[in-house]
This record gives structure tokens, sequence and C-alpha cells, in this order.
């Protein structure tokens, strides 16, 4: 199995096989890898003849030293799990200085606006964070399609914006969120919890799925206000904000549209570790 630390021996082991005149699946993640992200590896080598995966834990969208510092690092696990879904599966493990050569800042982006809904509400800059790394990790895998998981749904709709502005030439196909047994959504933060922290935080799940049973016959104020009374009486979590938007510009409902999908976001502190969830409401 390739394993690559350089972009420049990833993009020439590219060209020298002639697997840049073929189909080139990419999965572009932070490591930490669960069985989300190997059902996103499992989808690319179905729909294309190679398949990439990054492993590269991002500075520039943590606005949190804290969280970056404690994010998951688990490289040696993650290629175990990579050669059991294949063994030709390309792996690129880069430096910060590879992708960065020196300059790590973010470039600033316009994503009409949907950087500013949620995420990017808590998160300063991180949507530029994004931005700037899969611009990046896309010009040197050069991959047809790149895959991405739907719990990161506002994500997801960043990198379709960020595909469509700068014109780039790949295919961008969203995935189902992977759950623990629980309902949690698998997320590579889950390593941090405890036992007991990942057992209570399936009322993160439980919550959505009523908040959805709820939408059909309530507003969306209403529907919030429950969810806010949930945590409240859960003193072990910190609600930071749950939000029910349209699927395609995030603004909040205010009313609801028939004409429009709408989808329930959810962030949730968990003994300082963060967790987020999303679900269809319609």
């Amino acid at each position: 199995m390739p394993i690559f630390s350089k972009k420049i021996e990833l993009s020439n082991y590219i060209t020298d096989n002639n697997l840049d005149k073929t189909t080139i699946g990419f999965v572009p993640t932070m490591g930490a890898l669960h069985a989300g992200h190997l059902s996103l590896l499992k989808q690319s080598i179905e729909n294309n003849a190679i398949t990439v995966i990054s492993i590269f834990v991002n500075p520039t969208q943590f606005n949190n030293p804290e969280d970056l510092k404690k994010y998951p690092r688990t490289l040696d696990n993650d290629v175990e799990k990579i050669k059991s879904v294949s063994n030709e599966i390309l792996i690129y493990a880069p430096s910060v200085e590879d992708i960065y050569e020196g300059n790590t800042i973010s470039q600033q982006y316009n994503f009409d606006g949907i950087e500013h809904q949620m995420e990017g509400k808590f998160r300063p800059g991180h949507f530029d964070g994004v931005g700037t790394v899969v611009k990046r990790l896309f010009e040197i895998v050069k991959p047809t399609n790149a895959y991405f998981g739907e719990k990161d749904f506002q994500q997801l709709q960043i990198v379709k914006k960020l595909v469509e502005k700068e014109k780039l030439a790949v295919n961008i196909i969203g995935c189902p969120i992977f759950r623990e047994d629980n309902g949690l959504a698998m997320s590579s933060r889950n390593e941090r919890l405890t036992e007991n922290e990942k057992k209570e935080a399936a009322i993160i799940y439980k919550t959505l799925t009523e908040a959805k049973k709820l939408f059909g016959t309530k507003s969306a104020k209403e529907v919030t206000d429950y969810v806010s009374k949930i945590f409240l009486n859960h003193p072990i979590f910190e609600l930071e904000y749950f939000e029910i938007a349209d699927e395609t510009k995030l603004l909040p409902c205010k009313r609801k549209d028939k004409s429009k999908q709408y989808r329930a976001f959810i962030a949730v502190f968990v003994n300082k570790i963060r967790l987020i969830d999303t679900i269809s409401l319609n």
C-alpha cells in the first residue's frame, strides 16, 4: 500500500502509472478514521479506477488552539483500517510544510453567505481554512470525484460552492451519516469521550429525531425552544446552537415554505469536546 508524505511523490506516482488518465476518487480526512470514513472509501472504490485518501490535521480550520492540540492523531491505526478496505488505496499523509510551504494562512473566500451561518458564527475563519486546504488537496490529487460525509452538511455545501466559484473539475458527492449503535454520529472526536459520555451523548440524535417529528406540526421556534429545554435538563451538555435552516442557502427558518428542504443542525459540548449532528426534516 503506497503511503506518501510529499505531494511531489504522490503526483509522480499518479503520472508514472498513468493513473491521471483514469477516474480518481478522493476522500479527504483529518485521520482518526472510523466506519463512516471507511464507507466513503468503499463508495469511491466502487466508482473509480483508483482511490486516494488524505490524512491531514489542517491547522487553519481550527479557531481553538486547544482543540487542534488535542485532535487525535492515529496514523498507524488509520493505515490498518484502510488496509481492511483495500491494499490498493493511495495514502497521502503530508506535513503542514508540504501543504502550506511555510505560509500557513488561509485564503479568504466569499461563499455567498453560507459561511456565516451556524458553524461560521461560532468558529470565525473556519470555512476559509476548509476552503484553502480542500482547494490545495484538489490541486494535488486532481480527483474525478471527491467524497464527503453529510454529518458536516454545512462543510459539504461550502465545498460545493468552492468548486462552483473556483471552477474546479471535480464532482462532489455527499454520503450518509454513519452512527454508533446508540445513534451518536460517528466522529473522530468521539475517541476523546469516556464510555459514559458516549452513552449519554445518545441524547443528541434522540433529540434530533424528536425535533423532526415536532417540525411536522410545530413552528421552527417551538421546536428550537423544545431542544433548548432538553439540554438545560442535561447538565453534562452545553448546547452551543440548534438551528433549523433550508438546505441550499442555510438561512434560518422563520416561516415554513413547502417548496424548501429543511434540515436541523446542532452543536453540543460534552466536557469541552465539541460534537455536531444534523438531520433532514422533510
